[in-house]
């Protein structure tokens, strides 16, 4: 048994995953837990107001996952963690998320992710773990209308969210370049699918219109995003985790780009099978934008590529999956109803 209980040895690889009760990450916890056996898959998770352990309900029992609830900034426990519990990699996703938000709070964002980030890598370093993935963001690039994003592009953040990630980012790299600590950044286009606390964009949308209410779009609308379902960041993931090169960024990218506006208008017709322009129309409300709202992320995405990563959920599937799992989970979060409101009300 480990120090605190734990399953016993015997595990190849012991894997510890920050924020795993969150959206992307806990996706990657099911896949890990139920296709590795041979991982012990520890859930590092604080349970702030978007996690929700409920998204684990179908692995909470299996033998290879430990759930431990902590957090990232209290550096004397993740201190202890990392001694009782011998990682091997650290995937770290736990941090603050919501653009709105940020603008709002800046001071935590900057507290959570970079000085977050900062704790747990030190921590790893001095555990000797094999790899350390970082998961960042398309939004360290900035907006651009024509430019495409590769991994050398320069970082020139909008928001306090995108420069958090930025910051802890210029942390990860540090410890390779001073310590050749095996350090790896991932940066993802917009991901989507079930288990996101309906504060982001799609199921946020998605929720307003099943609860009979207009989806209320920022500024004009006219903003582009570029969308990938859950499942196919969590193949890049794992893509990552087994040939991934130590001291590398990867971006995690989609061919798929939709406008704010016309993402409402589809979802409107598949939720309220309105008919018209007019019908469809009727459930926007235009609303006060945000102070600053990039309006197009492009990224190039050859060296995921060169992995054998390509996305496989065509839009489609993934949008109606996903509009089909928020008919039953809305309150998998015991304060959904707070998300729903737009920027910069907030509950």
């Amino acid at each position: 048994m480990s120090a605190d209980g734990g399953p016993p040895g015997g595990y190849s690889k012991r894997l510890l995953v920050t924020g795993g009760a969150g959206f992307i990450a806990s996706h990657l916890i099911i896949s890990l837990v139920e296709n590795h056996s041979d991982y012990l898959v520890i859930n590092l998770d604080k349970l702030d107001y978007c996690a929700s352990l409920k998204n684990l309900d179908g692995v909470s029992c299996k033998p290879n996952y430990k759930f431990l609830q902590g957090d990232i900034c209290d550096s004397q426990f993740i201190k202890q963690l990392f001694e009782a519990e011998n990682i091997d990699v650290v995937l770290h996703f736990a941090a603050q998320t919501h653009v709105d938000l940020s603008f709002l709070d800046s001071f935590k964002f900057a507290y959570v992710n970079t000085y977050g980030t900062h704790v747990i890598l030190n921590a790893a370093y001095e555990a000797a773990v094999e790899k350390f993935i970082y998961i960042s963001t398309d939004e360290v690039y900035g907006g651009s209308l024509s430019e495409e994003f590769d991994e050398t592009s320069p970082k020139r953040p909008t928001n306090p969210y995108a420069s958090s990630k930025a910051a802890a980012e210029s942390f990860v790299f540090s410890f390779w370049e001073r310590y050749k600590f095996p350090v790896i950044v991932t940066r993802s286009s917009n991901v989507y699918g079930p288990h996101q606390y309906p504060e982001k964009v799609i199921p946020k949308f998605i929720s307003l219109l099943q609860h009979n209410r207009k989806c209320s779009i920022h500024g004009s609308g006219r903003q582009t995003r570029s969308f990938l379902y859950a499942s196919d960041v969590v193949d890049a993931l794992l893509t990552i985790l087994k040939v991934g090169k130590a001291g590398e960024i990867y971006n995690i990218g989609s061919s798929f780009e939709i406008s704010v506006t016309q993402l409402a208008k589809e979802l409107i017709q598949r939720i309220q099978n309105t008919s018209s322009d007019t019908e469809t129309e009727h459930w926007i409300d235009y609303v006060k934008d945000r102070p600053v709202n990039d309006l197009r992320y492009l990224m190039k995405s050859e060296k995921m590529h060169s992995l054998g990563w390509r996305p496989k959920v065509q839009w489609k599937e993934g949008i109606e999956r996903t509009i089909q799992w928020y008919k039953n989970h809305f309150h998998n979060w015991k304060n959904a109803e707070n998300a729903l409101e737009p920027f910069p009300c907030h509950g």
